[in-house]
């Protein structure tokens, strides 16, 4: 097999690979978009320590906590905005906790570390000549806490009042007229377009072509507000020697991903490797713009490199609809009523990057039971079970009896199937098309359970003579597994580890080099019976709707 490490471009540099997913805004509790950014950036990291287990990875996560909003939610529930912003933060951090995301860094807006990084920024904005102070006046959406061009603002009746509303979210504009700083965006479209240039800058293509687009079709492109007056927006970072003024939120919080990498320490940079320009950001297609045209953009201004890769992503909907808090259609992680396994593999299994995915509880439970209790769970309990292995082995694989059982069709075609699947998912995987990877690998799966199936091992076990070709069909069912167990880390990493535990392969050889060749495939290998652990094993407890079930399965249990 050949796997092309030249792809990860930090391991060959001797670099961080550097991760991040945006900061979540606390103006309210997580719900399952959120969860879904944060697990994509895990499955990513998750990835890059599987294939290069020496591998230093900074996986950057948290909240974004300044703002008209957070002002407003606070207001709402009568809290201090301090404490409003740890408790909705310390929402976020335990989520991601609870559906293992494995961050190295959670960083806060209103830390001190990262308003010294601002405040830096701006100064090198600033000095560089791309920050002047003027009059400005246009709409301003305070939902989306950023004014919007007027070639991007559209007429719209709403309770029989005709309003204007922003064409990209939707929200309702009101005309602001007020001093502020801008930042000199119209020097760099060229600039931009240049960068967009790069194959993958962006991906999927898709949103780099829209990105394309803007600026090609853009005839105005004009420069941007980087701050508003303090008296409105009070809980923010301040403009350095300019107290009436507050340093606009998404300048104040695109500045994290410097934060947490040391920034403006030189010294604390250094000591992590030097780890700009991030690998790649996670972003979804709502907040592109910003990442896209404004982020690298004030990158170039104070000459450093924009990040490597852009991954956007689409949204989450529930009847076609996109999760909002007007709608009252926010999905809540927790109230799914399945386990954090479970909801992981659904978010990783169903969605596109290119396109949005729906919500379906119903779909949720089918594919988790489907999937995750029949075809992988049953397996592995069935194989591993005292009733056809009451010795609890992970037995040796018999060469002639092998030789025999490969001639049969249907082993024949499970071993080439097999073979294949590691460079198969690492192509996807590398290509952030996760739900490729896991279809690969149940495909694989579903092969086993024929294989296991048509070679009937309760048959061969009646018998003392068909010991070793149960053996045989023992060995193969859980090399597969095995293989499986390696390669879904990223993607369900508890029940990969409770799959591996009970297999009992070692923690150290469960990196990606481990799957790349199955064991009827060394040439002069010797396999020994080993031991896997002993006792009733359900990977994965089958999800029942019906209460009675329930009551019954709890009383059980």
């Amino acid at each position: 097999m050949r796997l092309t490490l030249g792809l990860l471009s930090s391991v060959v540099q001797k670099r961080p690979f550097y991760v991040t997913t945006p900061i979540f805004y606390v103006n309210a509790a997580p719900h399952l978009g959120h969860l879904y950014t944060a697990v994509v950036a895990d499955a990513i990291q998750r990835f890059e320590k599987l294939v290069n287990p020496d591998y230093d990875v900074i996986f950057s996560t948290g909240t974004d906590e300044h703002g008209t909003k957070i002002q407003q939610a606070a207001a709402k529930v009568n809290l201090s905005l301090s404490e409003y912003c740890a408790n909705i933060s310390n929402e976020y951090r335990s989520l991601f906790n609870e559906y293992q995301v494995d961050y190295t860094d959670f960083i806060r807006t209103t830390e001190e570390r990262h308003k010294k990084a601002v405040t830096h920024f701006w100064n090198k904005l600033v000095k560089q000549d791309y920050i002047y102070k003027a009059k400005y006046s246009g709409w301003y959406s305070v939902n989306d806490e950023s004014f919007v061009p007027e070639s991007h603002v559209r007429d719209e009746i709403k309770d029989g009042e005709k309003i204007k509303v922003s064409v990209e979210s939707n929200h309702r504009v009101e005309w602001t007229e007020e001093t502020n700083y801008m930042f000199r965006l119209s020097a760099f479209k060229t600039h931009l377009q240049q960068w967009l240039k790069n194959d993958g800058v962006i991906t999927p293509g898709k949103y780099q072509k829209q990105l394309q687009d803007f600026l090609e079709n853009e005839a105005y492109f004009p420069d941007i507000s980087v701050s508003r007056p303090s008296s409105r927006v009070h809980w923010a970072i301040r403009v350095p020697g300019d107290e009436e003024q507050s340093i606009y939120v998404w300048l104040d919080a695109l500045i994290n991903y410097l934060t947490v990498v040391g920034y403006p320490d030189a010294d604390s940079m250094t000591a992590r490797g030097r780890p700009w320009p991030a690998d790649v950001q996670v972003v979804g297609k709502d907040i592109l713009k910003f990442h896209g045209i404004y982020w690298p953009a004030f990158l170039m201004a104070i000459k450093w490199h924009p990040p490597r890769r852009l991954l956007c992503h689409g949204h989450w909907t529930v009847d076609g609809s996109k999760m909002s808090k007007s709608l009252g259609n926010v999905v809540c992680p927790r109230s799914t009523g399945v386990s954090p396994s479970a909801l992981r593999y659904l978010l990783l299994r169903e969605a596109t990057m290119a396109s949005d995915a729906n919500y379906s509880e119903t779909k949720l439970i089918n594919v988790a039971n489907s999937e995750l209790a029949d075809t992988l769970g049953n397996l592995a309990s069935r194989c591993c079970g005292v009733a056809l292995n009451p010795r609890q082995e992970f037995p040796a694989l018999h060469a002639a009896e092998l030789i025999d059982c490969s001639q049969e069709e249907v082993t024949a075609q499970l071993l080439l199937q097999v073979e294949k699947l590691p460079e198969i998912c690492y192509n996807h995987y590398t290509n952030y098309q996760f739900y490729k990877a896991v279809d690969a690998v149940i495909h694989v799966l579903h092969l086993a359970n024929l294989f296991f199936e048509t070679h009937r091992p309760w048959e061969l076990r009646k018998h003392l003579e068909n010991q070793k070709k149960l053996d045989v069909i023992l060995h193969i069912t859980m090399e597969t597994l095995r293989i499986c167990g390696i390669i879904l880390q990223p993607i369900i990493p508890d029940m990969m580890c409770k799959l591996l535990d009970k297999l009992q392969i070692p923690k150290n050889s469960r990196s990606w080099q481990h799957c790349t060749t199955p064991s009827w495939r060394i040439e002069g290998a010797i396999y020994e019976t080993k031991y896997i652990q002993s006792g009733k094993f359900v990977l994965f407890q089958r999800i029942y709707t019906d209460k009675k079930n329930v009551q019954k399965k709890k009383a059980s249990a």
